[in-house]
């Protein structure tokens, strides 16, 4: 949630907590911390940047303590493989892969799939500069969140609500960790898996298959389902959104690669 500046600045012993000054004498951070391989000055140097401070001294004036917004997201950089298949015109952006249930995101209507691009007008370069922009967002009102959806630009009004002890926070994500549908554990894949499909391609692999639906259909633990009726699956969590709203009897068509060889079978939603 801080935006470290880095500087080559050489910060010893004692110097944490000292102003950052630039050329013209203002002060624009206050020295924290050094990386440095010999234990010396000599290495990078990292400083939480002067509005960061501020609003921290801001809130312990007014409030007590530091409150922080919180969306309820898992996130990840866009490559070009996905900005490409979104229509972005570059890959930047939040990309979503899952919204927590119960959570503002969840309220405020994001899916995973969505690329948040900006948050109250401010733009999101990549998933690192989300986190800063969302702790430092208002609690008392929605706030304008940006996204990019199926090709379409959408302008989503999310209320905040404050950062949960990181104890829930861990709960919440071991609760929602697992992806599952008719039988299925399923998860997305590693930029290692993607390489191996070869041409950039994405897919969802079932990590887990129990005895269910899927299994008498002839899904195999292991099976990377690569397309749905025809679209690309790119998201274990949307992908498990999409099959859960077939309709009992439904047939579709499932791509996938088993045993590196590509394969097509037609599924029949269950009455789950």
């Amino acid at each position: 949630y801080v935006p470290f500046l880095q500087t080559d600045v050489a910060i010893n012993p004692g110097n944490s907590g000292g102003p950052l000054f630039n050329l013209d004498g203002e002060v624009v951070g206050v020295n924290s911390q050094i990386f440095s391989r010999t234990g010396g000055f000599m290495g990078v140097s990292f400083a939480i940047p002067a509005d960061v401070a501020m609003n921290v001294v801001r809130q312990l004036r007014e409030n007590g303590k530091v409150r922080r917004g919180w969306l309820g997201v898992l996130m990840q950089d866009v490559d070009l493989d996905w900005a490409a298949a979104a229509g972005l015109d570059r890959p930047q952006g939040a990309l979503v892969t899952r919204v927590l249930a119960d959570s503002p995101a969840a309220g405020g209507g994001l899916r995973p799939g969505d690329v948040i691009t900006a948050v109250d007008g401010r733009d999101v370069f990549d998933s690192g500069s989300l986190p800063p922009l969302i702790g430092a967002a208002p609690l008392d009102r929605d706030v304008d969140i940006r996204v990019h959806r199926d090709g379409a630009r959408l302008a989503l009004a999310v209320r905040l609500v404050e950062l949960p002890g990181e104890e829930t926070v861990q709960v919440r994500l071991q609760d929602d960790a697992d992806v599952r549908v008719w039988g299925m554990r399923l998860g997305d894949l590693s930029t290692l898996q993607r390489r191996a499909l070869g041409d950039g391609a994405r897919g969802v692999q079932i990590r887990e298959l129990e005895s269910g639906p899927a299994q008498s259909e002839g899904l195999l633990d292991g099976d990377v389902i690569v397309a749905v009726a025809g679209q690309p699956a790119r998201l274990a969590a949307r992908l498990a959104s999409e099959l859960r709203a077939l309709e009992a009897g439904d047939t579709v068509s499932i791509e996938l690669v088993r045993a590196g060889a590509f394969m097509d079978l037609e599924i029949t939603a269950p009455d789950e």
